[in-house]
């Protein structure tokens, strides 16, 4: 962490977390449609978009123990290296029709993702401890021009060849190539000593901290949730015979919904305090949840996406922020790796039940489901506030 705020890089991380959107919500606003035209079992049509969370939750420990001896820019532009590559061979998928190919490719696309995740962690990095927060919320806020980029590249790209989003991949691959000179000029302080050697404690004590479980499950299960009824979206709109044109529209106000507040997010935390901004995202996903139920129509889908992405975006730089109150330097890769694995494996599971979910139980039960979820991460927050809230009156 800096002494003083480098505005420069977390400029320059925004617009990199800006093209991680841009593939991220590009991919998700596609995959279960081209899935869906590929795999005879429907049921299994979000499967392309479980192995790209399988590859982004694989890839989570081994790039963050990398970037913790080469650095942060080295690793970042590894990643959209890689993302190049696995567009491309979604392409080729595409040509050959198959969906085996395909879940393999965006396997591959899921490891750009696990690495442009740490860029939040990154921006900690440049940032001022008084800063960190808004550094951390500036970043993630930069997501908001890629939920608007990434479907609109797809909707492009979608007829540009014979067989339908060939183009798509094409365009995402280009956005990932951006990417990769904007990561060249970031400059991110090289890891300390201590950290490149590691040591501190065993992982093991330090995932059992409460701030730890807190930091974690309000990012984990807000992740999760949020990407189970994002990864549904386009198809529950389909099966009530609404066009792609919507379903993209609505994935990208739902990026919005998720980033644009991060524009406050850390000033809100700051003012209020991460538990406090954890809460309130629980309640703002669940109006989310509740408005999906409510009805069936483009209006209905729309707001409860936004609702549903506002409040992730609440839990999850809220829970980013505690998660740096958990380690010390030494244990910083190994800890944010631990987090990031957690949150993959939530979303990993989230994606793979998500195209069954919505063909079997319907869209109206997936969203009654996320209450007691919710309901859970609001306990567990509350239990850790009053734990803090007496440890610091026994201290005073």
């Amino acid at each position: 962490m800096n002494a003083t705020t480098s505005y420069r890089n977390v400029a320059l991380l925004a617009c990199c977390q800006a093209l991680l959107l841009t593939n991220g919500s590009g991919l998700i606003s596609m995959i279960g449609l081209v899935g869906y035209s590929l795999v005879d079992t429907k049921s299994l049509a979000t499967l392309g978009a479980t192995t790209y969370v399988l590859g982004s939750t694989a890839a989570t420990m081994p790039m963050s123990l990398w970037m913790a001896k080469v650095g942060r820019r080295r690793g970042f532009m590894a990643g959209a290296l890689v993302n190049i590559g696995g567009c491309l061979l979604g392409v080729v998928a595409l040509a050959v029709h198959s969906f085996a190919l395909l879940c393999f490719a965006t396997a591959i696309i899921g490891v750009y993702n696990a690495i442009g995740l740490q860029y939040r962690f990154a921006a900690a990095e440049v940032a001022s401890k008084a800063d960190k927060a808004r550094a951390i919320s500036l970043v993630l806020a930069g997501g908001i021009f890629g939920g608007f980029l990434g479907p609109a590249l797809t909707r492009w790209g979608r007829d540009l060849f014979a067989t339908p989003f060939q183009g798509s991949f094409l365009l995402l691959a280009g956005a990932a190539l951006v990417a990769l000179a904007v990561q060249s000029q970031v400059h991110v302080p090289k890891p300390a000593a201590e950290e490149r050697a590691g040591g501190g404690r065993p992982l093991r004590e330090i995932v059992r901290q409460p701030v730890f479980i807190v930091a974690a499950l309000a990012a984990a299960l807000g992740y999760g949730l949020m990407n189970l009824l994002m990864n549904a979206t386009p198809l529950a709109m389909d099966f009530c015979s609404l066009p792609y044109a919507m379903a993209a529209t609505v994935i990208s106000w739902h990026v919005v919904g998720m980033y644009a507040p991060g524009f406050v997010t850390g000033s809100i935390i700051t003012r209020f305090g991460a538990l406090n901004v954890i809460l309130g995202g629980v309640v703002v996903m669940a109006a989310g949840a509740l408005v999906a139920v409510g009805g069936n129509s483009f209006p209905h889908f729309l707001v409860a996406l936004v609702l549903v992405g506002i409040g992730w975006n609440f839990m999850y730089t809220g829970g980013t922020t505690l998660l740096t109150e958990s380690y010390t330097p030494a244990e910083k890769a190994r800890t944010q790796g631990a987090n990031d694995f957690f949150v993959f494996a939530t979303m990993a599971i989230s994606s793979f039940s998500s195209g069954a979910l919505v063909s079997t139980t319907g869209w109206e039960t997936m969203n009654w489901g996320a209450l007691p979820v919710l309901a859970l991460v609001a306990l567990v927050v509350l239990w850790y506030a009053r734990s803090r809230a007496k440890m610091a009156a026994t201290t005073v």
